[in-house]
This record gives structure tokens, sequence and C-alpha cells, in this order.
């Protein structure tokens, strides 16, 4: 990838998401964030991405407190996105858009994405004429490039590039666990966006962290690679980044020690060679034999939950037992993930939390795993 190869005013190929900041309790730790900031426009990045909904509502106000009010317009490049919980007709977007601005410090935005596109939302999307909005604000000044990230099978984003080829990006799920997984279908959606001629730009490349929190065989593997030298997040972020039509690679860094981690390989970016490339392959078939959940922990399923599940927090903690095998994790649940908040045993089946999953996991389901294990 080189850069400015899609859009001239972005430098680089690596992107600060802000769906992970660092946090002080509840709060964003605002000084934190600053020097992050600091350490990434040092190394020649420019490029933010925030929604509405992050961190609960958090997201956007940290950065209009550490970046637009502090930093010259054209120093940075600031993509938002319209989420479909937030109106419920076309005449709810443009106050909307205009509150996220406002929110945001900023008098327009570089890109705005339609978020977390699947086959039922964009229904409402396209019933609201919420493209039609986006494009109609592009052309009075206030966004500069229209978009929409996308969590659904490849045939669903076809349609939506078939019926809007006006669109210019398309955000999307890629890393190597997803790139052949049958319910993400990672490959075959980024072959959707090479058929229409569209720059990607790649969401959870670390899937959620689960790819530095490696089981102990693949860590193996890597750190038998480059003399152990690279991080294990650098080759899932090198890995999405090497393919031909990635625009842009975005990480969630909680900390300053993770900026600089990933800075550290991103900064004068190398496409991964052939023996990286095998390296990966065999990690993902130690993947694949542990029969893990694939939750990312994005918490979307938490939300409108009516018994305060902590369906996230219980699904990695019946990955690591299934990883580690030890007492730790009956304790954790028990005495910690469900104290205040309900049991897996709880959920009264609404599926609520699956409407909303990007993974399209069977919730309720697992959550019957989850008891099965820890309610013996």
């Amino acid at each position: 990838m080189h850069e400015n190869k899609f859009f001239p005013e972005v430098k680089k190929n690596f992107g600060f998401g802000c769906m992970r900041l660092p946090m002080i309790g509840e709060a964003v730790d605002l000084a934190q964030f600053s020097k992050m900031i600091e350490d990434y426009f040092a190394a020649g990045f420019n490029y933010f991405d925030t929604a509405h909904g992050y961190i609960g509502g958090q997201s956007e106000t940290a950065i209009r407190a550490c970046l637009t009010s502090k930093y010259p317009r054209d120093r940075y490049i600031l993509t938002d996105k319209l989420t479909e919980p937030y109106f419920k007709s076309e005449a709810d977007i443009r106050p909307f858009f205009e509150s996220q601005l406002a929110a945001c410090g900023v008098d327009y935005f570089d890109f705005y994405l339609m978020h977390a596109q699947d086959a039922n939302n964009y229904k409402k999307f396209q019933r609201c004429k919420a493209y039609e909005t986006a494009f109609a604000l592009k052309a009075e000044g206030k966004i500069r490039h229209v978009g929409l990230s996308f969590h659904d099978k490849a045939a669903v984003l076809d349609q939506i590039l078939t019926d809007y080829p006006q669109i210019e990006v398309v955000q999307i799920q890629f890393n190597y666990v997803d790139y052949e997984d049958a319910s993400v279908e990672s490959r075959k959606v980024y072959e959707v966006c090479v058929k229409h001629n569209k720059p990607v730009i790649v969401m959870e490349p670390v899937k959620g962290g689960s790819l530095v929190n490696l089981p102990e065989d693949a860590k193996r593997v890597f750190d038998g690679m480059n003399d152990g030298s690279m991080s294990y997040a650098s080759y899932a972020i090198r890995f999405a980044a090497s393919f031909e039509n990635m625009f842009m690679v975005l990480s969630g860094m909680s900390n300053r020690e993770q900026m600089r981690d990933n800075i550290s390989f991103m900064a004068d970016f190398r496409s991964m060679s052939d023996a990286e490339f095998d390296a990966v392959a065999r990690v993902c078939a130690i993947f694949n034999g542990q029969n893990l959940i694939p939750c990312t922990a994005c918490r979307y399923c938490t939300d409108g939950c009516p018994k305060s599940i902590l369906i996230p927090d219980l699904f990695a903690c019946l990955n690591k037992k299934k990883q580690f095998k030890n007492w730790n994790q009956d304790y954790y649940y028990n005495q910690i993930l469900t104290k205040g908040h309900g049991k897996a045993s709880d959920c009264i089946k609404c599926g609520k939390c699956e409407k909303s999953c990007p993974q399209h996991l069977p919730i309720r389901q697992l959550l019957v795993d989850v008891a099965a294990e820890f309610e013996k």
C-alpha cells in the first residue's frame, strides 16, 4: 500500500479507532488520550474514527477536548457515522448529524459512514433516505466523502453497492481469523469491494484483542519469526494492511504502550512476507481447533439486555476456561461478572442481543453453553 493512493489528504494507512480509548473508571482518560494523539501525529498519521455511541457518547466529546479544539482543521481527518438507533425518520437525520458536528467540534466530517449496515437495518436506511441525505450533505460541503461500515454477508454488500454506486469507501471487519470464516466472510466481502472498485477501511484487525491474547501454541509460532521481535498485534494489523485495496487499517488503542507498539511497525509499513503469511495460516489452524466464541467485545449486545447480562464478558470467561482450563474463571464468573448483573441462565431469549450483534452470533444458545459450564 502506498501513501495517498486513494485519498491524497490522508497520510499513510493506519487509523486511530476511538471506540476503545484509555479510561479512568468510567471516564475517558483525557490526559493519556492527548499524549497518544501527540505520538500519533509525530509518527506522520492523521486519521481518526468515531461514532456517537462509542464509550456511551464520550468518544466524540473526547475528540473535541483532545483533538479538534487543539489542532488546526487541516491537521487531521475525522470520520463519524450515522447509527441506526439515533433516527426514526428522514427528518431526524439532519438534526442528529448537526449534533455530531457540535459534539466533535467541527464544521464538516472528512468521511461519514452509514453505520453497521446489514440486511435488516439497510431497509430502514433506504426508507429514511439516509444515503440520499448524506449525499446532499456532501453537496453542501458538510461531508467530504460518503461511505458505509458493514457487518453482513458478501451478497448484501454487493446489493448495497449496486443500489448506491456513489459510495466512495467501505469499512469492513477483516482479520486473519475471520478471513475464511463462514459467518463473517471477510475474504468474500473484501472481494465485493474490489469488484465495485471501492477502497477498504479495516475494523477489528486484532479482533477485539483476541489476536493479541493468543493460545500458547500460537504464541510459539510467532515467537519463532523475526527473532521474536515483532508483537502479536503487528502480525494481525500488517496482515490486513497487506491487501492491495486496503485504504486504512484502524486500531482501537487503550493506552500509550499500544499506540507506540502499533507505530513501531506501521510508521514505515512493509507488507508481510510469504513466511509471515505461512505463520499466520498456522496460527489460524490453532484457533480453529479451539472452538472459541468469536466475540469482539464491541458491547452492542449489552445496551438493551433486560437482564443486564454482561454478554461479552461471559463469553470471554468461557473462552479463557477452554484455553487455560483452570478454576480462576469459575471464580471470576460467580464472584465478579454476575454480581449485580444477570447470570447466563437469566436470559429470557428475547433476541435483542442477536439483532445488534455485528458477528451474527447465536447469543441465546451460547449463553446456554456458558450456564452449562459455570452454573453446574
